[in-house]
């Protein structure tokens, strides 16, 4: 007898083949059995008829980093289909953080992660991994080591070259943190401390990851005016290390790079057609969403967050900074040059004082105080609200959109800002791709997409359990309306659950069914082991 059957579902099972008629039987969040199961029993049957059975998604690209320690089921994520976060991401995320950085690393990290009433009191990624393990979380994670949380830890968060002997630490922090169960090594070098790092620091850490058969997770440097520069330069220090580069939200910024995004992607496939194993992963939407202080030339980044902070106080350094915001400079892409200030949307603030700002443009902002002086407009408020400002940014085209979501090495993100009135993408994601890419625009089959969601990003992190219906692995399971399917969130309204989602299966616990959602410790936290690595490392 079964825990769980589903019967009569047209199962898509991650691989990419075409769908079947079938039945699943789970027993102990195992899948025991698939076919035809018309005399078997359960202890709760659900009749899939007419509906997709999937494996459940992976959110290759996360910010619930903090969230998830202050709520166990994030419903704005796991609606979507997702059974399975990736944390860690962009080079600045919550580990490994030694005690006497938790302030600044705070300031750092709020308008990404927001402000949830947590208390910091992990250090390690092994700590980091047990405190939310004893949150019980309903769904699953897995945890990146970020390239700044280990240059913090050994050198602070300054702005000059780390010296061999702390590129050496580097290393040994990082395979400390794969050790503890990191499946991966991430980076953005668009935010401090990344940014201050030499290419030399990067490829000593890629040796390490190469080591572990782990992946580089970046946030490029140039996601636009000298991307296919910046592409160059990592596919030719990923050739040197052998090991997998996986680009962050690729994309193609700003109205005059448009053009550059065939060979964005022939970058990628002649890298492949040499040997060296490149993806990403791309959320569906024009409009991109960070941190406001991204708009903020790196140098005014230099000692961390209370430094930036005490140079907006500055006239002459602020003069200095919104020359280059709206002029760029080589080797740093000005989001608000791409932008503008019409395409720049507040998303959240710490104060109650700035919460009117909140789904205005900058120019609306402008208009609501009566000045037309954009520039110190944004430095007063990121000054104001001690860098816990959240941004929207109309950066990309719509065709762009398309032609990297149509290519075969991709994966899914959703780059999910949770604060305030967020990003729609953290809400819409996955059902926007199933809904109006396949369904409406026939970007790829559903079978084709499916696999882009589960078993390609499974592979991709190492998680061997799941990401296919197939006997013997995991129960994460999805069942969807394929004629349905469609996102709700907007940039207006952008706390809308997605239709067409029936129900999402965690480890074989039911934590979606219709309109209610169930806080159950269904998930876990993946830790990667590398046991041939380990040994080696103790002769």
């Amino acid at each position: 007898m079964f825990d769980l059957l589903i019967r009569n579902g047209k199962i898509i099972d991650g691989t990419g083949s075409p769908w079947f008629y079938g039945d699943i039987g789970v027993k102990d969040g195992i899948i025991k059995k698939i076919g035809k199961l018309d005399t078997l029993y359960a202890t709760e049957v659900i009749d899939a008829k007419q509906q997709v059975v999937s494996p459940g998604f992976i959110d290759m690209h996360t910010h619930s980093d903090l969230v998830i320690l202050d709520e166990p089921l994030i419903e704005a994520k796991v609606r979507q289909g997702i059974t399975t976060d990736l944390l860690g991401q962009d080079g600045i995320a919550a580990s490994p953080l030694p005690a006497q950085f938790v302030s600044p690393w705070r300031k750092n990290m709020a308008g990404l992660n927001g402000t949830p009433p947590i208390e910091w009191d992990w250090e390690t990624v092994g700590d980091y991994i047990r405190k939310i393990e004893a949150n019980n979380p309903s769904y699953n994670l897995a945890v990146l080591v970020p390239h700044g949380n280990i240059r913090m830890e050994v050198m602070g968060l300054d702005n000059r070259p780390a010296t061999d002997e702390e590129i050496i630490k580097m290393q040994t922090v990082l395979r400390r943190s794969l050790d503890e169960g990191a499946v991966g090594l991430s980076t953005g070098l668009i935010y401090p401390p990344c940014c201050f790092a030499e290419m030399k620091e990067l490829e000593a850490l890629c040796q390490v990851i190469a080591e572990y058969g782990v992946p580089l997770v970046i946030h490029q440097r140039s996601e636009g005016d000298e991307i296919l520069e910046s592409m160059q330069e990592l596919i030719d220090m990923m050739k040197r290390c052998g090991a997998h580069l996986h680009f962050s939200h690729l994309k193609n910024c700003g109205k005059d790079n448009w053009h550059k995004t065939p060979d964005v992607l022939k970058k990628i496939d002649l890298a492949r057609e040499d040997g060296l194993e490149v993806t990403f992963d791309q959320y569906p939407y024009t409009a991109g969403s960070t941190m406001l202080s991204a708009t903020l030339p790196p140098w005014a980044h230099d000692g961390g967050s209370e430094m930036m902070l005490e140079r907006l106080k500055d006239s002459n350094l602020r003069k200095r900074m919104i020359k280059e915001m709206s002029s760029a400079l080589k080797g740093w892409d000005s989001i608000s040059k791409w932008a503008g200030w019409d395409g720049i949307i507040i998303t959240s603030v710490d104060s109650d004082d700035a919460k009117k700002y909140v789904g205005k443009t900058i120019r609306e902002i402008g208009e609501m105080i009566g000045t037309t002086d954009y520039g110190n407009l944004v430095l007063d408020l990121i000054l104001q609200e001690k860098n816990a400002v959240g941004m929207i940014d109309f950066v990309m085209n719509e065709e762009s959109v398309k032609a990297i979501l149509a290519h075969p090495a991709g994966t899914i993100g959703s780059d999910g800002l949770l604060g305030g009135e967020p990003h729609p993408r953290a809400y819409g994601s996955f059902p926007r791709i199933l809904g109006k890419y396949v369904r409406e625009h026939n970007v790829l089959l559903l079978e084709d997409m499916i696999r882009r969601m589960t078993s390609q990003p499974a592979r991709i992190i190492g998680l061997q359990d799941r990401g296919i219906l197939r006997e013997g692995m995991a129960a994460d399971i999805v069942i969807f309306n394929p004629d349905t399917i469609i996102d709700q969130a907007t940039f207006e309204k952008p706390r809308q659950f997605n239709i067409g989602i029936d129900k999402v299966i965690v480890n074989g616990h039911i934590v979606i069914n219709g309109h209610n959602a169930y806080r159950k410790p269904a998930g876990r936290v993946f830790k990667r082991s590398y046991p041939q690595i380990q040994s080696e490392l103790v002769k």
